[in-house]
């Protein structure tokens, strides 16, 4: 695996260490390890406050370390992974979603599509699905410096050979396609957990083992080998997990051990999570334990941290998805292994942050990090800088010596004088940029958070959400109506920083039909999975997908509430109102739903259904038989006992 250079590559290499300033003794450099965990949310470890999964080695490697209590990640991976190499925001490198599993997108004249539905109002650039191989990645630098470079696991930057890491300056790379990784985290790695063969994933450089060998203990079997060969020389391991992402394979006997757990805050319950994080763990102390062994650790930059924010909506089946998978299904077993161990639960709890994995929230983008040096970072120190990936470029060639390549923009600053304690990092703000799921971009500037919205969703139909995070980490209290100058001030950083980075923004759809979408979506009522037509006096609701509904959190009214809806349809349909409070990430499947009856006719019915809730919904959805046939409305009513209401009257309108 190993590529060996030939006289005149050696000449070149020499010419190339010259330009990136290395000195004479490179062998004096200090060591570098990226140690990278997949899905691993804020609260996910001992050292950040959690009581329920049990991470020994973290807490150790915590109290030698500096512990930042703000870094971010993207809310997905692969976005992350891009800014780590290329020290770039993901606005710049154009990798904006997780999507290097997918074969190479050929050249086109535009990023964007070429159209987009007449009820979408508006045409979202395509990410990039592999790490642009102009850009000169912190491997290629550091390699150029005369140090070894490998790559160990998850890579999620390029499913074709010519994307792979060892294309992006890394001596050897032990990694699966498509990236996510392999179907299973059990040896065959090829194969399926129902035992089909699946040769599609079993791609890239990762043998099989013994029988059962599990992934997580075979990477930290390569990247210790890989340390052991390289002990006399200045080396950069990049170790970057595929645990805790899903298949989700895991250890039963730890999994056992967990499920008779509680956690005491009754946030984190998940035993298979907690037991892929115990190994994690084991793989991190495996790694410190050899380092010392070896004598090191002192001359060894570590930096541990993860990709994006934990999952909090995955594996959530509820009975008509599992009815779906049948046996024999490439995820059956995975499924049954799954409600056996964990009942249906997602597979952690980010709380007190909002949200997760794939938002824009803290939940999805704040994430741990622990970086230790010994004799240039002090022990069991914490900050609270506001970093993210793309600072890990300009910080680790800052710590060895090394200068970076000219003509190459970096956004990020490097954290040597906020680890040295000897100043802060000067930038005016740091951003995400995330046009994809619920897409937004925000601004975070001390302990204010900006989130801008491209367009309302009926889950967040707020345009603008402002946060102040020093006094309300959870963001449940948004602050944009109440504070509009700091707003705009915010806002106008966000137009500098997409100017700047060259962000592809969304551009209005010359398809979007006004009269296809009647319904003003800053109203406060969002359609999905359904288009809105008008008709005579009403609003006709047409189903283009499963489970069409109108989202709203305008319902700011104290519970329990009274919906009224005056409608009509041709044939008999079951509807559903659902809604979700503050503080909850997800729909409970359970006790926050009402069915309610739509008669077939062509007469206008008055339909009344009542609601138990309890204080004030932050999101309401209604679902309408639309699916099945087109559902007029003529008004939405939602009335609180002391009368106060909330209504969308369409009486008015006309086709």
């Amino acid at each position: 695996m190993s590529k060996t250079k030939t006289p005149a590559i050696a000449i070149l290499f020499v010419l190339a260490c010259s330009l990136v300033g290395v000195s004479a003794d490179a062998a004096e450099r200090p060591n570098v390890v990226l140690f990278l965990v997949d899905d691993m949310g804020w609260m996910d470890s001992t050292p950040y406050g959690s009581q329920y999964y049990e991470t020994p080695n973290m807490q150790r490697l915590a109290l030698q370390s500096m512990r930042f209590t703000d870094a971010y990640a993207l809310p997905l991976c692969s976005p992350t992974r891009a800014s780590i190499l290329s020290g770039q925001y993901s606005s710049r490198h154009r990798v904006t979603s997780a999507s290097g599993h997918r074969p190479a997108a050929p050249p086109a004249a535009s990023p964007y599509p070429d159209k987009a539905p007449p009820n979408k109002k508006f045409i979202y650039a395509n990410s990039q699905n592999y790490l642009d191989l102009d850009l000169p990645t912190i491997a290629e630098v550091l390699q150029q410096a005369g140090y070894r470079t490998g790559h160990f696991g998850k890579w999620h930057l390029g499913v074709s050979q010519k994307h792979w890491p060892d294309q992006h300056g890394f001596d050897v790379a032990f990694h699966a396609q498509p990236s996510p990784g392999p179907p299973s985290y059990f040896s065959p790695y090829g194969v399926h957990p129902d035992g089909t063969a699946s040769g599609r994933h079993h791609v890239g450089t990762i043998t099989d083992g013994p029988d059962g060998e599990y992934i997580t203990d075979r990477l930290t079997d390569e990247a210790i080998r890989f340390v052991e060969a390289h002990q006399d020389e200045p080396f950069f391991l990049n170790f970057w997990h595929y645990g805790v992402h899903g298949p989700w394979g895991h250890k039963q006997a730890y999994t056992a051990k967990f499920a008779n757990k509680t956690d005491p805050r009754g946030m984190q319950r998940n035993p298979i999570m907690a037991s892929m994080l115990q190994s994690v763990d084991e793989s991190l102390g495996r790694l410190m334990n050899r380092l010392d062994e070896l004598g090191l650790t002192e001359n060894t930059l570590f930096i541990f941290y993860s990709d994006n924010g934990g999952n909090v909506h995955s594996r959530t089946y509820d009975d008509r998805k599992i009815a779906n998978v049948k046996p024999g299904h490439p995820q059956y077993e995975t499924i049954q292994d799954w409600r056996k161990w964990a009942g249906g639960e997602p597979p952690t709890n980010n709380a007190p942050l909002r949200e997760g994995k794939g938002r824009i929230y803290e939940g999805g983008q704040r994430v741990p990090l622990m970086v230790r040096w010994p004799g240039h970072i002090a022990a069991a120190t914490t900050s609270d800088a506001v970093m993210g990936p793309i600072d890990l470029y300009p910080t680790i060639l800052d710590a060895v010596g090394v200068k970076p390549p000219p003509n190459h923009i970096i956004d990020g600053e490097s954290l040597l004088p906020v680890l040295r304690q000897t100043g802060t990092l000067q930038r005016e703000a740091y951003f995400t940029w995330f046009p994809h799921l619920v897409p937004a971009v925000s601004v975070r500037q001390d302990n204010w958070k900006l989130i801008r919205r491209f367009e309302p969703h009926p889950d967040y139909p707020e345009r603008y959400e402002l946060y102040d995070l020093r006094n309300d980490i959870g963001e449940t209290n948004n602050l944009a109506e109440a504070m509009p100058e700091k707003v705009k001030q915010l806002d106008a950083l966000i137009d500098d920083f997409v100017t700047e980075t060259d962000a592809l923004a969304p551009k209005p759809n010359p398809a979007y039909s006004v009269a296809t979408n009647p319904v003003d979506v800053t109203d406060g009522l969002v359609p999905r999975s359904c288009k809105l037509v008008n008709a005579e006096g009403a609003i006709r609701v047409e189903g283009t997908a499963r489970l069409p509904f109108l989202g709203t959190a305008r319902v700011r009214l104290q519970g329990p509430l009274k919906l009224t809806l005056v409608a009509r349809c041709d044939s008999r349909g079951t509807g559903q109102v659902r809604w979700k409070m503050k503080g909850q990430e997800n729909f409970p499947q359970t006790k926050q739903g009402v069915d309610f009856e739509i008669p077939a006719g062509k007469s206008w019915q008055q339909i009344t259904v009542d609601l138990p809730i309890q204080g004030q919904p932050q999101v309401v959805r209604l679902y309408l038989p639309a699916a099945a046939s087109p559902v007029e409305l003529r008004e939405i009513r939602f009335e609180n006992p002391q009368g106060r209401k909330q209504a969308w009257d369409f009486s008015g309108v006309r086709p």
